[in-house]
């Protein structure tokens, strides 16, 4: 059984009388829908919709944990305290640092739902215990289209959609309302969302991270996380379908590259603008 250490994650509680509906009330993910020792993607967005922190979030007694990117956790918790005012809702940062993912059968911890998706039972929980070599955990999350902000996408930049929210259990369209809610489900009722992560393969070691994807020199997306000939992007996907429609080279820098969507979102590409607007 696997387990990595990552060690630039760190740990933020919700607890208090009010700490479900304070939530509830501003991030994407349903907590009240949450199973028994479920981890679940989730963001707190701009009025944009854009992703403005993003974070896993699972149960924690009567509270909350949220694990974010230790670059991001003061700036969140920060924000939460901004948006507290009167609410019983304590808010406390973590005294330990970094998060051990585990996969397999036997792994403890919350189960990350986004991994369940594809099939692979993985869980996260506090602080270190394992040693695996952290290029593991990319490797696996690289094959499932799992992304991860500041490597896949900017924050600011990317809606939920771009990144898969709409199928990994991390955005809801069902409780009420929350901030940037509108234009997602906007988004989702136009079925306008044109960004989607893929997997990216060549027969050769990919290019750096930020390369761009190009077909006949027209850009298709960028290039994220990238482990030797394996990757991923986030890229228009009806661009990228009309190229593999007409049988158009796709290109990141000078290197052949494939697109292939993840197989548990159930999306395929486009084959022409017309579909794409379907």
């Amino acid at each position: 059984m696997p387990a990595v250490f990552l060690k630039d994650r760190l740990l933020l509680f919700v607890s208090g009388a009010e700490a479900q509906s304070f939530l509830q009330n501003l991030i994407t993910t349903d907590i009240t829908a949450f199973g028994p020792d479920e981890a679940r993607p989730g963001a707190l967005l701009t009025p944009q919709g854009k992703i403005l922190f993003d974070f896993m979030i699972w149960r924690d007694g009567d509270g909350y944990t949220i694990e974010t990117d230790a670059g991001q956790r003061d700036g969140l918790l920060k924000r939460l305290t901004m948006y507290k005012l009167r609410a019983a809702v304590t808010l406390s940062p973590s005294t330990e640092d970094g998060v051990t993912v585990s996969w397999g059968e036997d792994a403890e911890g919350a189960r990350d739902s986004r991994f369940a998706k594809a099939g692979v039972t993985l869980t996260r929980r506090a602080g270190r215990h394992g040693d695996g070599a952290e290029a593991l955990y990319d490797a696996l999350r690289i094959s499932h289209g799992i992304v991860t902000s500041g490597f896949d996408f900017a924050l600011q930049d990317a809606f939920p959609h771009d990144v898969l929210m709409d199928f990994n259990g991390g955005l809801s369209f069902r409780k009420g309302c929350y901030v940037g809610q509108e234009v997602v489900s906007r988004m989702q009722h136009r079925g306008t969302a044109r960004r989607r992560v893929v997997t990216v393969s060549a027969a050769t070691a990919l290019p750096g991270t930020g390369t761009e994807i190009t077909a006949a020199g027209k850009l298709v997306g960028t290039l994220g996380s990238v482990e030797g000939g394996n990757g991923l992007a986030i890229v228009r996907i009806d661009r990228a379908g009309a190229a593999i429609a007409a049988g158009t080279p796709l290109l990141a820098g000078d290197t052949p590259v494939s697109l292939v969507l993840p197989a548990w979102s159930g999306l395929v590409f486009p084959a022409s603008a017309d579909e794409a607007s379907a």
